[in-house]
């Protein structure tokens, strides 16, 4: 009878649990973005008159929407051609956003590169290939950035992940020495995990010497390298179920070796009511984070922005905050820039704000990424669109595109100096993603082999030429001759 019983209770338990699962409304806001966490479920994205008069920016910028319909878009990577590739893990797809070859401020048309992928997050594009952090594997496939075409069979140079449970991401970024860093959150909200998770890892480009590179990191979506100090800064998420306002969502410095906290200390090395007296000889030397975020905001991206940024976001860096799904009252949905002081002091402004009206999210933003035209690019994956974000002059200018007519009577050296600036954002990004700024600078951003006077000593034709035949010293990288164009723009304007 007992088991009668007990079979009823858990029965009825799964058709309520299907029964929520597939008649809850999405537009229930409080449970909205639970869902949106859960299952992936996200809503159309708000016309873009009403997101302008909705969203708030600093003076001077101004937003509009790039591309949309994408489903829950996350992590954006630029080609050489301008294109846009996202990671669409729901859809397991990879989708190129042809290039805004007019200059209206909108993406081209829009196709599935990849498909039949296993949760893809993560993408890089290391030496010619293009790379796919899945769920439980890394896998790569030869890729031609002028055409955006695959060129060859997708292999997983990785497999044997961890998989599933609360964080699947997997996010894949190359660093400056070269190696591709990988994420691998934990498979819960609190507890000792069993397999290697929490953890950051990272392996060389043919996938050879996968190991652990820093742990005790619940949920380290996003990271980047600060350009002038050459130091590793990630954003973590804070454990769940402790109240409104504990634990902080954290900004970490994260270096090999190191072990910071997670499951036996929260925030500022606070002892976790679940597991901070468990023993365990790596909490005496845990490090604390290098700046706390207020709870449960859930950042997933850092991006440092650099000397050469928007007006006002010089040596800064954009962090996302996706936004709460259990807090009483939302927090989150926006973008925040940090910015360091002489001291190393960090502190926190609102860039993008807006996204909450009336305890109703209209989006949640993922991952940000400067465009070679200089914009900003955020996605979107509760809304499924990506923003541009645009300042001054150039904000006016991609509401409407301008006649082939009144293109052509733009001033000369107005068009040359777009053209140089755009050249020079392309050869940046050559520079970092072609293996060159491995061989220049070391982990540390400290120089390696020196670059300096270049204009003194070469022309764009001789940089060129050097690349195409480099002397024996210097590497090979296969690069198309447009790239290396962009790349000697970049160098002589640099490397002064």
């Amino acid at each position: 009878m007992l088991r009668k019983i007990l079979t009823g209770i858990l029965g009825l338990l799964v058709i309520a649990i299907v029964g929520i699962w597939l008649f809850w409304p999405k537009t229930w806001t409080v449970n909205a973005p639970m869902m949106n966490s859960l299952f992936g479920w996200g809503i159309e994205a708000t016309p873009e008159a009403k997101l302008r008069e909705t969203l708030k920016l600093p003076d001077g910028y101004e937003l509009s929407i790039y591309a949309s319909g994408l489903g829950n878009a996350r992590i954006m990577r630029w080609t050489s051609a301008g294109d846009l590739l996202v990671s669409v893990p729901r859809k397991g797809e990879i989708v190129l956003i042809g290039a805004d070859k007019d200059g209206t401020g909108r993406g081209g048309a829009t196709r599935v590169l990849l498909s039949d992928l296993n949760r893809p997050h993560g993408i890089e594009i290391v030496n010619g290939y293009l790379y796919v952090g899945e769920t439980d594997a890394v896998a790569r496939v030869p890729f031609d950035e002028a055409t955006g075409e695959v060129t060859g069979p997708l292999e997983r140079i990785i497999t044997g992940i961890p998989g599933g449970g609360n964080h699947w991401t997997r996010t894949l970024r190359q660093g400056p020495d070269g190696w591709i860093y990988m994420q691998v959150g934990s498979s819960c909200n609190v507890c000792i995990e069993e397999t290697e998770r929490a953890v950051m890892m990272r392996f060389k480009p043919d996938g050879s010497e996968l190991q652990t590179y820093a742990s005790g990191l619940r949920n380290t979506v996003g990271w980047d390298w600060d350009p002038k100090t050459g130091l590793m800064y990630g954003v973590d998420n804070g454990r769940d179920l402790l109240g409104d306002n504990f634990p902080p969502c954290e900004l970490n410095q994260i270096e090999q070796g190191k072990f910071y906290g997670w499951p036996y200390l929260n925030g500022n090395n606070v002892p976790d009511p679940d597991f901070g007296t468990t023993p365990d000889p790596r909490i005496a030397d845990a490090v604390p984070p290098a700046f706390s975020f207020p709870a449960h905001v859930a950042p997933l991206s850092i991006k440092f922005q650099g000397p050469d940024a928007l007006p006002g976001l010089a040596n800064t860096a954009l962090v996302t905050f996706h936004g709460s799904w259990n807090r009483s009252s939302k927090s989150g949905y926006e973008i925040v820039t940090l910015h360091w002081d002489d001291q190393g002091e960090i502190t926190m402004t609102p860039f993008l704000t807006g996204f909450v009206v009336d305890e109703s999210a209209i989006g949640r933003p993922v991952d940000t990424t400067r465009g070679p035209d200089g914009a900003i690019y955020v996605s979107d994956d509760y809304a499924g669109a990506i923003y541009r974000i645009s300042y001054g002059a150039d904000s006016a200018a991609s509401e409407t595109a301008a006649p082939a007519s009144l293109a052509e009577e733009t001033a000369p050296a107005e068009n040359d100096m777009a053209d140089s600036s755009i050249a020079i954002a392309r050869g940046e990004n050559a520079f970092a993603t072609t293996g060159c700024k491995s061989c220049h600078y070391a982990a540390n951003g400290k120089p390696l082999v020196t670059l300096a006077n270049l204009p003194a000593r070469y022309s764009a034709d001789d940089l060129v030429a050097l690349l195409t035949t480099p002397p024996g010293n210097m590497p090979a990288f296969p690069m198309s001759e447009e790239k290396k164009q962009d790349l000697a723009a970049y160098l002589l304007a640099t490397y002064k």
